[in-house]
This record gives C-alpha cells, structure tokens and sequence, in this order.
C-alpha cells in the first residue's frame, strides 16, 4: 500500500499576532487620549466677556493656554465649581470662568430678536456713555451677550421700562417715603454697527441730537429726531448753504413714563431770519415708538414730507396720526371719514 506524503508548508508571510496586538495598543491608547481631551461635549456656550483668559487648570497658579473673545463658540467639555473646560474652534482647550459663557438658549433669543427687527425705522443715532451689554430683554439682571464699548454708536429702535431692583418701592423727593409703584427705568432697542440687536439701559446712551436744535429743548427729553428735509438759504453762513428742518418727538425728563413721548415739534427754518422756529407744536400725545418719517404727492402740493405718528387712546387702542408738511405749515392729513379732534391747550407757542 502506497501512503502518499504530503508536506506541509508554513505561509511566507509573518505571524499576525504582533500586528494584532500593535492594533489594540494604539486602540488603547487612542481611547485613552479621547478620553482625556474631552471629546464628549456636554453643549455649546458662546463667551460674553470681551475677552477671557483660557487656563490649563482650575488654581491659583495656572498658564495661560489660550483666550477667547465677546460671542466666539465654545464646546463645553467638563464643568467644576464656578469654571468650565472648553474648546474652542481652533482646537484649543482651557478652564473658563462659567460667568463668561451663557447658553445656546440665550443665542438664539438674541438671533431672533436681531432678524425681528433688522429693518426697524430709526428713532435717533446714540452714543454709548460706558461699556454696555446687549440684553436679551430690558432689565438690569436678563441675558445678554454682546458687549458694546464706551463710544460706540448705535440706533436706537424702541423704547421699554424694567424694575430697577424687582421688589423695592420707589421713593418720592419730596417726602422721603416709599409709594406703592416699583422703581421704573427706561431702556432701549438698539441697533449696533454689526447690526446686532438687544436692549440697554437708556441712561447709558445720548442722543445724538443736532445740537442747533437740541438746545431748544427747555427741559424736556428728547426721544426721536427726523429730518423732515432741507431749504436753502444763500445768506447762511459757510460753505454748505443746505440747512435740515426737523422733527422732534419728545416727553418729560422722567424714567418710567406709560407712554414713549407726548410732544412733538416741528423746526422749520427762517430763510428771512437765518434761524429755526416752530412751526407746529403739539402736546398730550400718549405717543408710541415708533414714528415714520416718509414723503407723498399731494394734488395742487406736489411731493411734500410726510410723518406717521402712532398714538393710544384710553382704551388701550393705537391708531395712527399722517401730518404732511408744506414748509413752514404742518397739518394733519385726514383719512376718509376720520374726524379731526379738538387739539389740547399747549400754551403759548415760542418761535425760535
């Protein structure tokens, strides 16, 4: 019997065991080091500091591994006590204080509000008198985001009223004692020149009115200015012989008011003279912002400037007022069927 031998050759290629313990070892360690850099995000922060240190870690004595600034996107990866660690776009990671960082909730407010009024009609340009945060609604304690520097210009939108401290009863001047109302201050819609929107408090912005009119002020505050158009005068003084008539929309110098304004005046200019005056005046508006400044065709008239003013009636109501001006004269414009109301005494009427 012929038994057939058959050799039995070991592959060429080399063993795969150190391969495959190569491969877990690098797994291992590439688990390790996920591990370590956080690459769980627990949510995504956006910083509201105009810029904050990043730390290697959370003590007195750390390094500085990088900085984050005013609404830069973090990941958050590890919260401790009062500080997070995150990452930012770049890459790199650090201990944050968690009073830098507000929540992607906060963001989204401020986003929507921005796209809800991006095209609001101008009130009237400031300047901020400090530094100032962007709140997501009015109030000295909201959400905010973004900081806007001292000297920053905005545009003012809309006007609100918040508590100053919730809980405390104002105060009267006259005897000391507390009344029944909260204490009120007012705050403004504003529009930065990134054109992001939120609320700061009022005190904090002037109003950049022309100063040849603001100085007619006698008392009152200022709420919104217009250029209604421009006349020339060849006698005026300098190069730039165009001169802008106005106007102003303005209320008593009080925070807290039910109402955004309750005059309005119309500076019209002298050509005669070289100097404003008032060509209309109007009190005992319970005015609300905001006001729209246009211009129509008249029959007889031609394209005149035309104003929108909207105001509330005792029930809550608000309507809208059309004034056209035929320089120096301003009147109402009547829609069909309305009915012009007996105007309240306003006193004597000063020309300027």
């Amino acid at each position: 019997m012929k038994i057939n031998l058959v050799k039995i050759v070991k592959p060429s290629y080399p063993s795969q065991l150190p391969y495959r313990l190569a491969l877990a070892a690098a797994f291992l360690l590439a688990l390790v080091a996920c591990n370590r850099r956080g690459h769980r995000v627990l949510e995504v922060n956006y910083v509201s500091a105009v810029q904050a240190t990043l730390r290697d870690q959370v003590a007195t004595m750390y390094n500085r591994v990088g900085t984050v600034k005013n609404g830069e996107r973090v990941e958050v990866l590890e919260r401790e006590k009062r500080f997070s660690r995150v990452r930012t776009a770049a890459g790199v990671e650090g201990w944050i204080e968690q009073r830098y960082l507000v929540d992607q909730q906060t963001y989204d407010g401020l986003q929507k509000l921005t796209q809800d009024n991006l095209s609001d009609p101008v009130q009237s340009p400031g300047v901020l008198r400090n530094d100032s945060n962007l709140h997501l609604t009015p109030g000295r304690e909201t959400e905010h985001l973004y900081q806007l520097l001292a000297g920053a210009k905005v545009s003012v939108l809309k006007r609100a009223t918040a508590e100053k401290q919730p809980g405390a009863a104002a105060v009267s001047a006259k005897s000391g004692k507390a009344s029944s109302g909260p204490v009120l201050e007012d705050w403004w819609l504003v529009r930065d020149a990134q054109n992001r929107v939120g609320w700061v408090l009022a005190r904090m912005i002037d109003l950049d009115v022309p100063l040849e009119v603001a100085q007619y002020a006698e008392g009152q505050r200022f709420v919104a200015f217009f250029v209604l158009n421009q006349v020339e005068d060849p006698g005026k003084e300098g190069t730039d012989k165009k001169v802008s008539q106005y106007l102003c929309v303005i209320t008593d110098p009080h925070d807290g008011l039910p109402y955004d304004f309750d005059q309005i005046r119309v500076f019209t200019w002298n050509v005669r003279k070289h100097r404003y005056e008032t060509a209309y005046r109007e009190h005992g508006l319970n005015g609300v912002l905001p006001v729209t400044v246009t211009s129509e065709s008249f029959d007889k008239e031609g394209v005149l400037p035309v104003f929108i003013l909207r105001v509330k009636d005792d029930s809550g109501n608000v309507t809208e007022r059309k004034y056209k001006m035929n320089s120096p004269i301003v009147r109402r414009v009547l829609a069909p069927g309305e009915q012009k109301e007996t105007p309240k005494p306003a006193g004597k009427r000063r020309r300027r």
